[in-house]
Order: structure tokens, then C-alpha cells, then sequence
């Protein structure tokens, strides 16, 4: 998977300025309900080496979900703040996405 930045301020990627490559496996999926992933980061940076496990579960709630995301083993080299962020926004997006879809 390759995430790249609109936006680009130095430093901001870990396999280079401007974007973030990894390798994401899904260990474990339950449909409408979990998702687990393993993500290896490419980098140079021993910051950034390890494998970060993210699980996403869904739980109905009205007429829509809550949506729960436990990161666990963040590479040290992923600031707290940034990764909150980083979250922040993808939450955003899966919620523009669904609504789109009435």
C-alpha cells in the first residue's frame, strides 16, 4: 500500500517525503463486524521497523455503527499526535463514504 501526502512538510513520510509504502496483511476478517491488519512499514528508519497489528470492530448502533480502531505495537518513530490525526482523518473519510451512500 503506498499513502501519499497532498500536502507535503518535511519529514512527514516514512519511506520518503512524500509518501508512506507498507505491507499490509488482514489476518483476520468478520464481515460487518472486524477487521485485523498487520502493516509493516518500508523504511531506512530503525524508528519505523516493527509490525503495527490495527483492529477496526463494528458494532451496529441505530441506523449506523460504532466504529472502535486499537492500534497496537506503533512504531516509536509515529508520534502520538500524529497518529491520532492520522486516524482522525481516516474515520472522516469512511464516514463521508458511507453517507454518500445514503
Amino acid at each position: 500500500m503506498r499513502l501519499t501526502y497532498k500536502d507535503q512538510q518535511a519529514g512527514q513520510g516514512k519511506t520518503s517525503e512524500a509518501f508512506d509504502e507498507m505491507e499490509v496483511r488482514l489476518p483476520r476478517l468478520e464481515p460487518n463486524h472486524r477487521i485485523e491488519q498487520e502493516v509493516v512499514f518500508e523504511s531506512d528508519d530503525p524508528a519505523f521497523e516493527g509490525t503495527m497489528r490495527m483492529v477496526w470492530t463494528f458494532e451496529p448502533a441505530g441506523s449506523g455503527a460504532i466504529v472502535t480502531v486499537r492500534a497496537e505495537n506503533v512504531p516509536v518513530g509515529i508520534q502520538p499526535e500524529d497518529h491520532e490525526a492520522g486516524m482522525k482523518s481516516t474515520l472522516d473519510y469512511l464516514t463521508a463514504f458511507v453517507e454518500q451512500d445514503g
